[in-house]
């Protein structure tokens, strides 16, 4: 038997064009309502930091955290690290 009922087809179209358009919910996301002219440079910032940042984790752990002031900049470095991959998130999506 086949599974094409109304209420599947129509869940799958809202999807479709909530990603087509990048809406959810028919609202735009607040990034794009707050600075639309460079939203699209910010993801794009983001997603590109997200990946290149964790490379300084490396020599970091290599030296050690013993100081408080590499543990305080692991840290700050982790939570930057977790704001670029929230903000990059759906970049060329």
């Amino acid at each position: 038997m086949s599974d094409s009922s109304p209420t599947r087809d129509r869940r799958s179209g809202s999807v479709r064009e909530s990603v087509e358009t990048g809406t959810r919910g028919g609202q735009k996301r607040l990034l794009e309502r707050t600075v639309p002219g460079i939203a699209a440079s910010i993801r794009k910032a983001g997603f590109w930091s997200a990946i290149f940042l964790p490379i300084c984790y490396t020599p970091m752990l290599l030296y050690g955290l013993s100081a408080t002031f590499h543990t305080v900049l692991f840290v700050c470095l982790l939570g930057i690290n977790l704001v670029a991959l929230y903000v990059g998130h759906e970049y060329r999506r």
